[in-house]
């Protein structure tokens, strides 16, 4: 509060104006002058750009909407080499409450439980078989060079052999009753489903084919836009962008690393520069944005992940990205490419090092 002479000639007590951040404006709601009424000034930005000068550090990728995997019409699966899937029954919830909208929001007070377990028409053996077979066939269908109705009929058999199998693991005792059991499976099916196909694909695929954004096919760190950032900034010397943008020490870190190596011609951290790897997870489309990309001084090109934990939803990520790598390979005309993750800051040397060579491995990384 403070005093005011108003224009009608009295003083009257009125509060300290207060400002938002609109459009970018760089305002304060708070007042950290110590009350002298006066807005401290913004933090100081840097700019981040691509700097011309350095058009010989450009990295150029291929801008892939999604990978097609074409499968042998006959499928074949060695159920003792599928790894086996987890469900976790703490993480998957078998009741829900409905409440009627009140002016955009829910009224609680008229919620109504739902408990699946009073549902088991919803959840027979043979619907989950057909769902599952349904989910499977949807993503195969398009490049699938054999009969279609065959399709379906293999499917459907392997459905059921997974379900009857080793490879699906519900660890609780109370979930293994037959209705509780194919509750958790019903609500996990989309996962289930991308797990066996994953299998299918690498047994039986016959080739990979990338498909490209064919309105920007190709992406380019000489094309990224200028933007600005309040964060701490690494200038760099081996990077067509000025600077690295810390999001972490981690990224800090691994700049340094990178520009220390004899090994690495150019590097870029993927920031701003609309390098994505799409993946489904959950029966939805996603974004994966990885780390850094690197150009080897073999010819190769890197591109690391930066990882501290690792998860089922990550796994898929990884999985994504291997089939990336390898249909932009096969398909040839954008070099090599490999790929890794860093589970740890020491190991960024040697994944670095390892993926010199002609015979290294699509990836080392060891997430112990």
């Amino acid at each position: 509060m403070e005093t005011v002479l108003c224009p009608d000639g009295v003083e009257r007590e009125l509060f300290l104006p207060e400002f938002v951040n609109v459009f970018g404006v760089p305002l304060s709601i708070f007042d950290d002058t110590g009350g002298d009424g006066k807005t401290p000034p913004p933090r100081p930005s840097k700019q981040i750009e691509a700097l011309a000068e350095r058009n010989a550090l450009e990295i150029s990728w291929p801008n892939v909407l999604r990978v097609d995997i074409v499968v042998k019409p006959v499928l074949a699966v060695d159920w003792e080499k599928m790894p086996i899937l987890k469900i976790d029954p703490a993480q998957i919830h078998v009741s829900a409450d409905l409440a009627p909208a009140l002016g955009g929001a829910a009224d609680l007070s008229q919620a109504v439980s739902i408990d699946l377990e009073k549902l088991p028409e919803e959840f027979r053996p043979q619907r989950l078989l057909f769902v599952a077979a349904r989910k499977a066939f949807a993503e195969l269908k398009p490049n699938f060079t054999g009969n279609l109705e065959y399709l379906m009929v293999q499917l459907i058999r392997l459905s059921e052999q997974f379900f009857e199998s080793d490879r699906l693991a519900i660890p609780s005792l109370f979930h293994q009753e037959p209705l509780r059991k194919r509750i958790l499976i019903a609500l996990s099916m989309d996962r289930i489903v991308q797990h066996v196909l994953a299998h299918v694909h690498e047994r039986n695929f016959e080739r990979m084919e990338p498909v490209f954004d064919q309105e920007f096919p190709i992406g380019s760190t000489r094309n990224m836009r200028t933007w600005y950032s309040t964060k701490p900034c690494l200038d760099t010397t081996k990077s067509q962008i000025s600077h690295v943008v810390g999001d972490s020490t981690w990224e800090h870190y691994t700049a340094n690393v990178l520009e220390g190596m004899d090994e690495v011609v150019a590097y870029a951290k993927n920031d701003h520069l609309g390098f994505q790897i799409h993946y489904l997870w959950n029966g939805s489309r996603r974004r994966f944005v990885p780390d850094f990309i690197i150009r080897l001084r073999s010819g190769k090109t890197l591109v690391l992940e930066i990882k501290g934990e690792d998860s089922d939803q990550y796994k898929a990520k990884r999985s994504a990205l291997d089939a990336w790598v390898k249909a932009v390979n096969a398909r040839g005309g954008f070099g090599v490419w490999c790929w890794d993750v860093a589970f740890q800051p020491a190991k960024i040397q040697d994944i670095v090092i390892a993926h010199m060579g002609c015979d290294a491995p699509t990836s080392i990384f060891d997430p112990g």
